[in-house]
């Protein structure tokens, strides 16, 4: 090999280095801020990624897989590198390594959940369509949930159906019980009224929520979740770093329903006294519908930039067997959306 040649080569073995360098940081700072994860996550929830072709992520696939080994081709971008990398988290899980189906990824959540909000938050519920629109809502989130879970141990399907039971009967019980109160509340004016009903909907969600969570995941309480060293090697099974993840989830269920059960109805309830909505009444519906789809397009992000996905924890606040498997002060783990 020519001299030349040679110091060429390893010029640019070095720069390819210093780049790969240059993006772990960059993806550090990403994940450490709250304004990082919102980018970040603004690029996983974006529903352009559904219709990425099978061909187009086997490729973006293989490109991260080529510049993990550092034989990435000559002339590929940096900008080349995030969009595959886009692409991947989007439809990969990060721990199966297996695709997501479409209605249950976080870029599907408000395409495919938004028909759903439109229909909880219709005003004039009977019993039978709160029944429905609370199942149908449990079903959407607790498959979603399972489809995005911390799966670095199996889950066994008697566990999924029991928080999915668990889930709907929770949710459907609330939303129930608060409507059968508001009904026998002589003493609310019928606007008052109204509004109250159209908010029944977000306690019943965001408990139904949490309770969907903790059954869906309670197996990771007891056999815990595999928590990283800084080179992506398991250190060992963390309980208590599953309860950290459970929590930090279950939060983010909370947080995620309150603007998008909250803020349609009481902007719903101004606009309909607007003369041309009077008038108008067949507008109503689209109206309420692009309300219901902003403010859940807006929220879903900013609930689940709340808490990076590959969460950290001291190795002092874990178990001893832990501690004594690694010289690491800090470990890491999938949280899960």
């Amino acid at each position: 090999m020519h001299p030349h040649t040679a110091s060429h080569g390893a010029y640019q073995w070095r720069r390819r280095r210093r780049k790969r360098r240059k993006r772990k940081r960059r993806t550090h700072v990403k994940e450490g801020s709250f304004l990082g994860r919102l980018r970040h996550f603004v690029d996983i929830i974006d529903p352009s990624t559904l219709f990425v072709s099978e061909t187009r992520l086997k490729e973006s696939v293989k490109l991260l897989d080529d510049y993990k080994r550092g034989i990435l081709p000559t002339g590929v971008s940096d900008l080349q590198l995030w969009e595959a990398q886009k692409i991947k988290q989007a439809i990969i899980h990060p721990d199966t390594g297996e695709k997501i189906f479409m209605p249950f990824r976080m870029s599907g959540y408000v395409p495919f959940g938004t028909p759903i909000v439109i229909g909880l938050l219709l005003p004039n519920q009977t019993v039978v369509s709160t029944i429905i629109w609370q199942w149908l809502n449990q079903s959407h989130n607790a498959c979603v949930n399972y489809a995005n879970r911390n799966a670095t141990k199996p889950t066994p399907t008697s566990r999924f159906i029991q928080g999915y039971v668990g889930a709907v009967t929770s949710a459907v019980s609330i939303a129930v019980g608060l409507n059968m109160l508001i009904q026998k509340a002589n003493s609310l004016s019928p606007t008052t009224r109204m509004i109250i009903q159209r908010l029944v909907p977000f306690p019943a969600v965001a408990s139904a929520n949490i309770c969907n969570v903790a059954l869906m995941r309670h197996n990771e309480l007891s056999e815990g979740i595999d928590v990283l060293d800084q080179n992506g090697n398991v250190v060992g099974s963390s309980r208590i770093a599953a309860k950290h993840a459970i929590m930090e989830t279950a939060f983010t269920r909370v947080v995620l329903p309150m603007p998008i059960f909250v803020l349609p109805p009481i902007i719903m309830s101004y606009l309909e006294r607007l003369r041309f909505l009077q008038r108008n009444r067949r507008f109503l519906l689209p109206i309420h519908s692009l309300v219901c789809l902003v403010t859940f397009g807006l929220s879903l992000p900013v609930a689940i930039s709340l808490f990076p996905q590959m969460s950290q924890i001291e190795v002092s606040r874990l178990e001893p067997e832990i501690a004594m498997a690694t010289d690491c002060e800090v470990v890491t783990y999938n949280k899960g959306l």
